[in-house]
């Protein structure tokens, strides 16, 4: 074999190889971009709802670069690390922002009426649903998914909504106990 068909084969590897390096790193960034990870007790329930705690600023941006573009808070306004100007934050971003505060202590079938119709409005749109640890959010995901999305119990809940059940208080009990008739 002559020289010059070797360079060319060392040539043809070597530029075979950046070629991949290259797209390792645009995949590898893109992942990081997209990572929310460090979002508390995040969890992505489907290809087009995630769920977790309250993020920090920067991880809204996180949030964004993730390919969300609604952001849906359960949290109430003086819930630990709630950011008073968290729909200004979201909505410069590009993100659409809603809120339904829903008090820890009292969950009523009227917060999840409103979450269910906000949900059907935002449909086909990858949606962010967060409340101070991803308690709040975990039930009414599960509620919204098993009842008006029809999904089984096994595809609807969180790890955390799981690991929270066996000490759930009965306020939190009797929103997962809620049938259809109740939210309509």
């Amino acid at each position: 074999m002559g020289k010059n068909k070797v360079n060319k084969i060392i040539a043809i590897y070597l530029i075979s190889i950046f070629s991949l390096l290259s797209n390792i790193s645009i995949a590898k960034d893109t992942f990081e971009r997209g990572n929310l990870k460090d979002v508390i007790n995040f969890y992505q329930i489907t290809a087009n709802i995630g769920t977790g705690g309250q993020p920090t600023i920067s991880q809204f941006s996180k949030i964004s670069e993730a390919g969300y573009s609604v952001v849906i808070n359960l949290a109430m306004h003086n819930s630990n690390n709630a950011i008073a100007e968290e729909g200004e934050v979201v909505s410069s971003l590009g993100m659409e922002y809603a809120h339904i505060p829903v008090p820890f202590e009292a969950p009523t079938s009227i917060h999840l009426k409103k979450f269910f119709d906000l949900m059907d409005s935002f449909d086909g749109k990858k949606i962010f649903v967060h409340c101070a640890v991803n308690a709040r959010a975990s039930v009414f995901m599960h509620k919204y998914l098993t009842l008006q999305k029809r999904l089984p119990f096994e595809r609807s809940i969180s790890p955390y909504l799981n690991q929270w059940l066996p000490t759930m208080d009965s306020n939190w009990r009797r929103m997962m106990e809620m049938e259809w008739e109740e939210i309509k």
